[in-house]
């Protein structure tokens, strides 16, 4: 009789949590949200893995968060035939990334970096890259099991989401207010954008229609300048980054690579301030010069230069998809070629 009872108690409670889940996934569903990747260092280093694909089959592309939305690889991949493999990372510098490429001899393909100027002229990164980077070296087989089953379920549902609908995402929008020398980040709307398992990020419907989001973004680019200590690098740190940048730029080169340089579209008082802070002359060309790399700046084309962010900083994924279009062909104006158009 114990164990009928025991028996009926765990059926039932196995029918309650499968109540519970589907009642939670529908409710989810139906306030729009949709499935998110979670964008973790073993999702990185699954992509990690994909670079030594030959030159001409694959492009790699680094950066901060701004080629991850401008870059739609979907449209990249059906134009060019070739693979776009993301290795961006979001409020990070790119430098790190570009080191681990230089540093490894196999690696001998063709990388676009995204050139943000307030994180790749900076000293100071977040962890992501090296969080990435030490997965990628040091992931066992049972990491990489768990990364495959994670995969399947991130893919199915909407609960998964761990950066917008986990405990600490929730306690991480808790609005508190800062005292003197602490600093709390809330985080960005939850609408905000939404990750593919081929790491690109995309703004979704909503946030790309809905000014009011829109407009809190941009209070959080605009709180960024609220810290008076803030200079942009100069000087000798300037000098540095420049020389650890044509350092690893060589030696990709030295082994049959290419490398190119974008800038990115930015729009509004954003780009006023990244205009004030970081003069094109003294920064970009200066990267140019120092690394002897083509660039494309999206000033230089109208065609580019007629994008608006709707938050200041990205674009939204038709826009992306446009931008995306008009970048391959500037590449071919560049001598690069694809698959597709052999």
């Amino acid at each position: 009789m114990l164990e009928r009872s025991l028996s009926k108690s765990a059926i039932l409670m196995v029918v309650l949590v499968f109540i519970s889940v589907v009642v939670w996934e529908l409710y989810l569903r139906s306030k729009g949200y949709e499935t998110s990747v979670d964008d973790d260092p073993a999702l990185w280093a699954n992509q990690r893995e994909k670079v030594y694909e030959p030159a001409d089959l694959a492009t790699v592309f680094i950066g901060s968060s701004r080629i991850k939305f401008d870059l739609d690889i979907d449209s990249w991949q059906a134009i060019t035939g070739d693979h776009a493999i993301q290795l961006a990372c979001v409020g990070s510098s790119p430098l790190p990334v570009l080191v681990n490429l230089a540093d490894d001899k196999k690696f001998k393909g063709r990388l676009v970096v995204d050139v943000t100027e307030r994180l790749f002229f900076s000293s100071n990164s977040s962890r992501r890259p090296d969080e990435g980077i030490k997965q990628y070296k040091t992931q066992t087989p049972a990491q990489r099991a768990s990364f495959q089953i994670n995969r399947v379920l991130e893919s199915q549902f909407v609960f998964f989401d761990k950066d917008r609908l986990s405990l600490g995402a929730y306690l991480d929008h808790i609005p508190l207010h800062n005292r003197s020398g602490v600093f709390h980040f809330s985080g960005f709307p939850s609408d905000f954008g939404r990750v593919k398992f081929n790491r690109q990020e995309y703004m979704t419907n909503k946030m790309a229609a809905d000014t009011s989001i829109q407009n809190v973004v941009k209070k959080i680019w605009a709180s960024f300048d609220k810290d008076t200590t803030f200079r942009p690098t100069s000087g000798k740190k300037l000098d540095s980054i420049l020389t650890v940048v044509k350092t690893a730029v060589d030696k990709i080169k030295s082994r049959g690579g290419d490398v190119l340089f974008v800038r990115t579209p930015s729009s509004g008082n954003l780009l006023a301030r990244e205009n004030k802070y970081y003069p094109r002359q003294q920064y970009w060309e200066k990267l140019l010069t120092a690394t002897n790399c083509p660039g494309i700046h999206y000033t230089d084309f109208p065609e580019l230069n007629n994008l608006v962010c709707p938050e200041e900083s990205h674009l939204s994924l038709a826009d992306a998809k446009v931008f995306t279009t008009h970048f391959v062909n500037l590449l071919k104006t560049k001598g690069w070629t694809f698959p597709a158009s052999k």
